[in-house]
């Protein structure tokens, strides 16, 4: 008799069976869990100390009062300016400039400069723009770009407004 052909026999029963998906999908959330964990651990100092954590967040509080014992505060004179061509609308403005303490003196030769400078720019805004309630945020960094071109780079860090009464 003739051989059978072997390829006949095992044509249906060789066929790999399908393979499932659920341990490539436990393996997904095993990893994503496991890095969310080592997230948590490194972010929360378990794993890198409390003390190199402590020290990141106290270096954020500290500039603040080391910078104010570093600056000087240079006060600008009192400046009453009538705004509006028709309204009689007046501006009272008051306020100081942070400096650091070995540049004081020359923002202080510098004072002509700064209130010409002011009053140019405060008779030039619009009654409207002051009646807006972010108008004195808006003013603010307006005034102190404006300060800044004049003393130049480095000499004045910030406008501290102390009086802002517009009526």
């Amino acid at each position: 008799m003739a051989d059978p052909d072997p390829n006949a026999e095992t044509g249906a029963e060789d066929a790999p069976p399908k393979k499932s998906k659920k341990g490539l999908l436990i393996g997904a959330v095993v990893a994503a869990l496991g890095g969310g964990g080592a997230f948590y651990a490194v972010n929360s100092g378990m794993i890198l100390g409390a003390a190199d954590v402590a020290d990141t967040h106290e270096g954020e509080d500290k500039p603040m009062l080391e910078d104010t014992k570093l600056a000087s505060f240079v006060p600008i004179d009192p400046l009453v300016i009538s705004l509006g061509g028709q309204s009689q609308h007046q501006l009272r403005f008051n306020a100081q400039l942070e400096v650091a303490s070995e540049k004081q003196a020359d923002v202080e030769n510098l004072m002509p400069r700064i209130l010409d400078v002011l009053n140019g720019y405060l008779r030039a805004v619009d009654v409207a723009d002051l009646q807006s309630p972010t108008a004195l945020v808006k003013l603010r960094v307006q005034m102190l770009r404006r300060i800044q071109l004049v003393t130049g780079d480095g000499h004045v860090k910030d406008l501290l407004i102390t009086e802002f009464v517009f009526t």
